[in-house]
């Protein structure tokens, strides 16, 4: 089973689906206008009640976010995957670069251990028809002891035919279904995306009013999050492959030595399967890590208001302070003047 060519298929998805987010633009441009209404309405009043100047800037936030809903797919999803895709694009050619390698010296090692099968005459016969063939022939069969030798020679070879079989069964078994749990993620990463970019004109209209601001870094947060589930699995697909590789490299140092005889513990290549497939279930805790979604981005700002809050009252505090540590000063120094000129006279 080709799975590149299905990840290739979940990215086509994604593209063919993200200009239906055009069809929410009309219901989120509603939302947006009658926010933006209130939102400007009430700073307007609130700088005439108190007498002071309107403050345009702040004003402008709802015209933003408008120009954002009406080109949404170009301005706001065309920037972030234009900005994130290299990410992407990276990783797949790590992955790509490492299982060329793990290819190459997969056939070397095997051809190899074939060999050093072949140099054993007591391992021969158990690789090569030819050698079992000769073998049988130098032999010959003169009595039942003879027969009871050559049938434990085909039990011989078809033990170790069955444990290779089986050895490779299993081996194809966990490749599929670490191949598979990679496929998952990526599913479900191209369904969220989806969801997040169609969706995403509301949420924007939606963050136009008081009080729902945290909607848009919510959003982003979690959009650049789901949007690194693929690097990071390409990341670890690439670090398994790669340890497969220094392993395969040093089986192949080994079976150079014409004298070393291979065994048939390569279990430990289906352990880094299983690992794989663990593995694969944390990908969005540590995407998640990258980006705090919903509680780094999101509570930024509030967390600068507060420090800067905090700040001021402390500046205010301390002015007080001073001020009536000021004052006595004066005061002490003044008294002291006008209990001099008082003696004076």
């Amino acid at each position: 089973m080709d799975f590149a060519s299905l990840h290739e298929l979940l990215h086509s998805t994604y593209d063919e689906m993200m200009p239906l987010c055009a069809q929410m633009t009309g219901i989120a441009k509603g939302i947006a206008g009658l926010g933006a209404l209130f939102y400007i309405a009430l700073r307007v009043w609130a700088s005439i009640a108190r007498a002071e100047a309107i403050d345009v800037f702040p004003l402008l936030r709802p015209f933003v976010l408008g120009f954002c809903i009406m080109f949404f797919p170009t301005v706001v999803l065309g920037t972030m995957n234009a900005v994130l895709s290299p990410v992407v694009q990276g990783t797949e050619m790590m992955v790509h670069q490492q299982e060329g390698n793990l290819a190459e010296l997969t056939a070397k090692r095997d051809k190899l251990q074939e060999e050093a099968y072949l140099r054993n005459p007591e391992t021969a016969y158990l690789v090569s028809n030819e050698k079992f063939d000769q073998k049988i022939e130098e032999m010959g069969i003169i009595g039942p002891e003879d027969a009871l030798t050559i049938a434990g020679m085909y039990a011989e070879r078809a033990a170790y035919q069955t444990r290779q079989w089986i050895m490779k069964m299993v081996h194809d078994l966990l490749e599929l279904l670490f191949h598979a749990a990679g496929l998952i993620i990526d599913t479900l990463r191209t369904f969220i995306l989806i969801v997040l970019s169609i969706l995403g004109p509301i949420v924007f209209g939606i963050a136009v009013w008081d009080g729902l601001a945290g909607s848009l870094t919510a959003w982003f947060s979690r959009y650049i999050s789901v949007y690194l589930w693929l690097p990071v699995s390409s990341i670890l697909t690439a670090l398994l492959t790669k340890i497969q590789v220094l392993m395969i490299e040093k089986d192949i140092e080994a079976l150079s030595d014409p004298n070393y005889l291979p065994d048939s513990g390569t279990w430990y290549y289906i352990v880094f399967f299983l690992i794989g497939i663990i593995g694969y279930f944390c990908v969005p805790t540590v995407a998640g890590w990258i980006i705090e979604a919903g509680g780094g981005i999101g509570s930024y700002g509030r967390n600068v208001n507060q420090a800067a809050q905090r700040g001021a009252q402390s500046a205010y505090t301390g002015g007080r302070y001073a001020a009536a540590g000021a004052g006595s000063v004066i005061g002490n120094v003044g008294g002291r003047i006008k209990g001099a000129l008082l003696k004076g006279k």
